[in-house]
Protein backbone atom coordinates (compact mmCIF):
# COMPACT_ATOMS: atom_id res chain seq x y z
CA UNK A 1 0.00 0.00 0.00
CA UNK A 2 1.42 3.54 -0.61
CA UNK A 3 1.20 6.58 1.88
CA UNK A 4 -2.10 7.49 0.41
CA UNK A 5 -3.63 4.37 0.87
CA UNK A 6 -2.61 4.16 4.16
CA UNK A 7 -3.99 7.61 4.98
CA UNK A 8 -7.32 6.41 3.84
CA UNK A 9 -7.30 3.46 6.41
CA UNK A 10 -6.03 5.52 9.27
CA UNK A 11 -8.94 8.33 8.22
CA UNK A 12 -11.63 5.17 8.36
CA UNK A 13 -10.08 4.06 11.14
CA UNK A 14 -10.76 7.60 13.42
CA UNK A 15 -14.39 7.59 12.73
CA UNK A 16 -15.13 5.44 15.25
CA UNK A 17 -14.14 7.70 17.77
CA UNK A 18 -16.88 10.01 16.56
CA UNK A 19 -19.94 10.08 19.42
CA UNK A 20 -22.97 10.84 17.63
CA UNK A 21 -23.92 14.57 19.15
CA UNK A 22 -21.08 15.62 20.64
CA UNK A 23 -18.29 18.25 19.56
CA UNK A 24 -15.99 16.95 17.39
CA UNK A 25 -12.83 18.61 16.76
CA UNK A 26 -11.13 18.35 13.56
CA UNK A 27 -7.72 19.08 12.34
CA UNK A 28 -5.76 19.71 9.12
CA UNK A 29 -4.19 18.27 6.51
CA UNK A 30 -4.08 15.63 3.96
CA UNK A 31 -5.26 12.74 6.32
CA UNK A 32 -7.53 14.63 7.91
CA UNK A 33 -9.06 15.04 4.86
CA UNK A 34 -9.47 11.43 4.51
CA UNK A 35 -10.72 11.62 7.75
CA UNK A 36 -13.34 13.84 6.76
CA UNK A 37 -14.59 12.12 3.66
CA UNK A 38 -14.98 8.77 5.90
CA UNK A 39 -17.01 10.39 8.38
CA UNK A 40 -19.11 12.02 5.92
CA UNK A 41 -19.45 8.23 4.16
CA UNK A 42 -20.55 6.72 7.56
CA UNK A 43 -23.35 9.01 8.43
CA UNK A 44 -22.10 9.27 11.68
CA UNK A 45 -23.30 13.32 12.83
CA UNK A 46 -21.80 14.92 15.57
CA UNK A 47 -23.71 17.84 16.89
CA UNK A 48 -20.94 20.45 15.71
CA UNK A 49 -17.94 20.59 14.65
CA UNK A 50 -14.59 23.15 16.00
CA UNK A 51 -12.13 23.18 12.91
CA UNK A 52 -8.63 24.25 12.77
CA UNK A 53 -8.37 25.89 10.35
CA UNK A 54 -9.80 27.42 7.23
CA UNK A 55 -9.45 24.66 4.98
CA UNK A 56 -11.16 21.89 6.97
CA UNK A 57 -13.97 24.63 7.43
CA UNK A 58 -14.12 24.82 3.65
CA UNK A 59 -14.65 21.04 3.30
CA UNK A 60 -16.41 20.21 6.69
CA UNK A 61 -19.37 23.03 5.80
CA UNK A 62 -19.33 21.32 2.00
CA UNK A 63 -20.27 18.17 3.32
CA UNK A 64 -22.27 19.61 5.23
CA UNK A 65 -21.64 19.21 8.74
CA UNK A 66 -22.00 22.37 10.87
CA UNK A 67 -18.55 24.15 12.09
CA UNK A 68 -19.05 26.71 14.95
CA UNK A 69 -16.44 28.55 17.04
CA UNK A 70 -14.40 27.36 19.90
CA UNK A 71 -16.05 30.16 22.18
CA UNK A 72 -19.35 28.55 21.51
CA UNK A 73 -18.75 25.37 23.04
CA UNK A 74 -18.03 23.88 26.55
CA UNK A 75 -16.26 20.98 25.66
CA UNK A 76 -15.17 18.90 23.12
CA UNK A 77 -14.88 15.43 22.73
CA UNK A 78 -12.63 13.63 20.78
CA UNK A 79 -10.11 15.65 18.46
CA UNK A 80 -8.05 13.90 14.89
CA UNK A 81 -5.52 15.72 13.64
CA UNK A 82 -2.96 14.49 11.96
CA UNK A 83 0.95 14.18 12.89
CA UNK A 84 4.22 15.46 11.06
CA UNK A 85 5.73 13.05 13.48
CA UNK A 86 5.13 11.52 16.55
CA UNK A 87 7.17 9.29 19.40
CA UNK A 88 6.88 6.57 21.88
CA UNK A 89 5.53 8.98 24.00
CA UNK A 90 2.90 10.11 21.83
CA UNK A 91 4.86 13.79 21.87
CA UNK A 92 4.59 15.14 17.89
CA UNK A 93 5.94 17.91 15.83
CA UNK A 94 2.93 19.62 13.92
CA UNK A 95 2.34 22.75 12.24
CA UNK A 96 3.74 21.31 8.49
CA UNK A 97 0.75 22.66 6.89
CA UNK A 98 0.72 26.21 9.11
CA UNK A 99 -2.44 25.29 11.29
CA UNK A 100 -0.20 25.06 14.57
CA UNK A 101 -1.67 27.72 16.96
CA UNK A 102 -5.17 26.88 16.32
CA UNK A 103 -4.35 22.77 16.41
CA UNK A 104 -3.16 23.17 19.28
CA UNK A 105 -5.81 25.22 20.59
CA UNK A 106 -8.31 22.66 19.75
CA UNK A 107 -6.31 20.18 21.33
CA UNK A 108 -6.25 21.39 24.53
CA UNK A 109 -9.91 21.91 24.77
CA UNK A 110 -10.52 18.02 23.55
CA UNK A 111 -11.08 14.95 26.36
CA UNK A 112 -9.60 13.12 23.58
CA UNK A 113 -6.78 13.35 21.19
CA UNK A 114 -6.73 10.59 18.02
CA UNK A 115 -3.68 11.42 15.94
CA UNK A 116 -3.61 9.45 12.63
CA UNK A 117 0.00 8.77 10.65
CA UNK A 118 1.17 6.74 8.58
CA UNK A 119 4.26 4.08 9.83
CA UNK A 120 6.82 7.06 8.46
CA UNK A 121 5.63 9.72 10.58
CA UNK A 122 6.80 7.41 13.60
CA UNK A 123 10.54 8.36 15.32
CA UNK A 124 11.97 7.46 17.67
CA UNK A 125 13.59 11.27 18.02
CA UNK A 126 11.89 14.51 17.34
CA UNK A 127 13.63 16.65 14.61
CA UNK A 128 14.03 15.23 11.64
CA UNK A 129 10.90 17.19 10.63
CA UNK A 130 11.70 20.96 10.52
CA UNK A 131 10.06 22.28 13.82
CA UNK A 132 7.67 24.88 13.07
CA UNK A 133 7.69 28.33 15.33
CA UNK A 134 4.95 31.06 14.43
CA UNK A 135 5.55 34.57 15.03
CA UNK A 136 4.69 37.86 15.09
CA UNK A 137 6.02 39.43 12.06
CA UNK A 138 7.96 42.56 14.09
CA UNK A 139 9.32 39.68 16.34
CA UNK A 140 10.85 37.48 13.39
CA UNK A 141 14.27 38.60 13.67
CA UNK A 142 14.61 38.09 17.57
CA UNK A 143 12.85 34.95 17.48
CA UNK A 144 15.15 33.54 14.26
CA UNK A 145 18.60 35.06 16.60
CA UNK A 146 17.21 33.14 19.72
CA UNK A 147 16.41 29.72 18.30
CA UNK A 148 19.98 29.67 16.81
CA UNK A 149 21.02 29.98 20.01
CA UNK A 150 19.26 27.09 20.83
CA UNK A 151 20.98 24.91 18.42
CA UNK A 152 18.25 25.43 15.46
CA UNK A 153 18.46 26.59 11.95
CA UNK A 154 15.82 28.52 11.52
CA UNK A 155 14.13 29.18 7.91
CA UNK A 156 11.64 31.16 7.16
CA UNK A 157 8.26 30.12 5.79
CA UNK A 158 7.16 31.59 2.54
CA UNK A 159 3.76 31.27 3.97
CA UNK A 160 1.02 33.55 6.05
CA UNK A 161 -0.97 31.72 8.73
CA UNK A 162 -4.12 32.09 9.17
CA UNK A 163 -3.54 34.64 12.12
CA UNK A 164 -1.82 36.78 10.11
CA UNK A 165 1.60 35.58 11.42
CA UNK A 166 4.74 34.17 9.71
CA UNK A 167 6.87 30.47 10.66
CA UNK A 168 9.91 30.06 11.48
CA UNK A 169 10.87 26.28 10.38
CA UNK A 170 13.50 24.88 12.49
CA UNK A 171 16.09 22.61 10.68
CA UNK A 172 18.82 20.18 11.81
CA UNK A 173 17.69 20.52 15.14
CA UNK A 174 17.09 17.02 17.28
CA UNK A 175 14.71 17.14 20.16
CA UNK A 176 15.73 15.27 23.35
CA UNK A 177 13.01 16.43 25.34
CA UNK A 178 10.46 17.96 23.92
CA UNK A 179 8.49 18.93 27.28
CA UNK A 180 11.27 21.30 27.83
CA UNK A 181 11.96 22.39 24.62
CA UNK A 182 8.51 23.48 24.11
CA UNK A 183 8.14 25.58 27.21
CA UNK A 184 11.41 27.17 26.76
CA UNK A 185 10.64 28.45 22.97
CA UNK A 186 7.29 29.13 23.78
CA UNK A 187 8.50 31.48 26.03
CA UNK A 188 10.53 33.03 23.60
CA UNK A 189 8.66 36.83 23.05
CA UNK A 190 7.25 37.22 19.75
CA UNK A 191 6.06 33.38 19.60
CA UNK A 192 2.62 32.93 18.90
CA UNK A 193 3.62 28.97 19.34
CA UNK A 194 5.86 26.40 18.73
CA UNK A 195 4.62 23.28 16.88
CA UNK A 196 5.74 20.86 19.42
CA UNK A 197 2.87 19.15 21.03
CA UNK A 198 4.22 16.97 23.85
CA UNK A 199 2.79 18.47 26.95
CA UNK A 200 -0.43 17.38 25.50
CA UNK A 201 0.16 14.84 23.49
CA UNK A 202 -2.22 12.32 21.84
CA UNK A 203 -3.76 9.62 23.53
CA UNK A 204 -4.60 7.40 20.62
CA UNK A 205 -2.47 6.59 17.83
CA UNK A 206 -3.84 4.99 15.03
CA UNK A 207 -0.68 4.18 12.86
CA UNK A 208 -1.44 2.90 9.14
CA UNK A 209 1.23 -0.14 8.12
CA UNK A 210 1.41 -2.84 5.28
CA UNK A 211 -0.48 -5.12 8.09
CA UNK A 212 -3.51 -2.65 8.34
CA UNK A 213 -4.08 -0.01 11.18
CA UNK A 214 -2.43 -0.38 14.47
CA UNK A 215 -4.01 0.93 17.34
CA UNK A 216 -1.83 2.19 20.22
CA UNK A 217 -2.85 3.99 23.65
CA UNK A 218 -1.16 6.04 26.13
CA UNK A 219 -0.37 4.81 29.44
CA UNK A 220 -1.27 6.64 31.77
Amino acid sequence: MDQNELKRLVGQAAVKYVKPGEVLGVGTGSTVDCFIDALAASGIKPSACVSSSVRSTEKLRALGFEVVDLNDVERIGVYVDGADEINGDFEMIKGGGGALTREKIVASAADTFVCIADQSKLVKTLGRFPLPVEVIPMARGCVARALRALGAEPVERDFTTDNGCRILDCRNFMIEDPVRMEQTINAIPGVVTVGLFAARGADVLLLGTPEGVKTMEKTR
